[in-house]
C-alpha cells in the first residue's frame, strides 16, 4: 500500500528509542524526512544510523529535552514547517498518589499535556495553509482503562485527550488530522522497568510477574515496537485524511469493552 509520505518532513518527538523510535523507523521507510530527538546523544545518533542503514532516508537529529521551552524552540527551529508531528515523552514514574504533591502533578502535566499542545500550537496553523498535516499523540492505554499505579499518567494523558477531541474537528477540513494512539504492553524500557516495579512491590520474582503479564494477554504477549510504528504510519498516510479525533488502542485486546 502507497502511504503517499515520501518526501514528507516529520518531527518524531522522545524518538531515540522505544515507541518513537519505532515511529522514526516506519515513518522514513515510506520516504518521510524525518528529525528524531532525545536527551542522550549517544543513544540518539545511534537511533539515525540505524535508521538510515535501513531505510536510506533523509534523518537529523536534534539532542534535547522536548518538555522544556527550550528544547521545543529548537526543535521547531530546526523543522518549522513539518508535515507531521508524532508528540511523545517519557511517561511519569508509577506510585501512590498519596506520595505526589504539587510538583510530580505539574510536571507530568508539561511533559504529557502541554508539551503536545504546544507543539500543536507551534506547528497546526502552517500545516492548515499547506493543506496537509498529520498530528499523533503518542499517550497510553490507561486513557481508556486506567491503572493504578499510573495515575500521573492517567490524568495528564487523558487532559490531552479531551483537549485534542475539540481541536482535531476543527482541522481536518483543512486535511489535518489529530489523532492519539494508546499503547498497551509493548516490549520498551518503560514497560519492563513497570513490571520491576510490580514485582518489587508484590514480593514476587520479576520473571514470574512478566510471565503472568504476557500469559494473561489476549494475544499472549507483548507487543513489537514495529508493529506500533507501522501504526503511526498509516495514521500519518495521505489515505488516512478522513481519520480524525480517533484513539487507536494497540494493546493486544487487553481491554475488554466494544468502544
Amino acid at each position: 500500500m502507497e502511504l503517499g509520505l515520501n518526501g514528507k518532513k516529520a518531527i518524531i518527538c522522545a524518538s531515540s528509542k522505544g515507541l518513537g523510535r519505532a515511529c522514526a523507523m516506519s515513518l522514513a521507510r515510506e520516504g518521510a524526512q524525518v528529525l528524531i530527538n532525545g536527551r542522550n546523544s549517544e543513544t540518539l545518533e545511534a537511533a539515525a544510523a540505524d535508521i538510515r542503514a535501513a531505510t536510506g532516508a533523509t534523518v537529523a537529529t536534534l539532542a534535547i529535552d522536548v518538555t522544556t521551552p527550550e528544547g521545543r524552540a529548537a526543535l521547531i527551529a530546526a523543522c518549522p514547517d513539518p508535515d507531521i508531528l508524532v508528540n511523545n515523552a517519557g511517561g511519569p514514574p508509577p506510585g501512590d498518589f498519596r506520595d505526589w504533591d504539587r510538583d510530580d502533578w505539574i510536571k507530568a502535566i508539561d511533559a504529557n499535556m502541554l508539551t503536545a499542545i504546544f507543539l500543536i500550537k507551534a506547528t497546526v496553523d502552517g500545516m492548515i495553509d499547506r493543506k496537509f498535516g498529520r498530528v499523533v499523540n503518542i499517550t497510553s492505554a490507561a486513557v481508556k482503562a486506567p491503572i493504578d499505579i499510573l495515575g500521573l499518567s492517567n490524568g495528564a494523558r487523558a487532559g490531552l485527550t479531551g483537549f485534542v477531541a475539540g481541536l482535531s474537528r476543527k482541522t481536518v477540513a483543512h486535511n489535518v488530522t489529530i489523532n492519539g494512539l494508546l499503547p498497551g504492553p509493548f516490549a520498551t524500557d518503560r514497560y519492563f522497568a513497570n513490571i520491576h516495579f510490580q514485582a518489587e512491590k508484590s514480593g514476587k520474582p520479576y520473571e514470574e510477574v512478566l510471565a503472568a503479564r504476557e500469559a494473561a494477554n489476549p494475544a499472549g504477549r507483548s507487543g513489537d515496537p514495529a508493529e506500533f510504528g507501522d501504526a503511526c504510519a498509516f495514521l500519518c498516510s495521505a489515505g488516512a485524511g478522513f481519520i480524525t479525533g480517533q484513539n487507536l488502542l494497540m494493546d493486544g485486546g487487553s481491554y475488554p469493552g466494544t468502544l
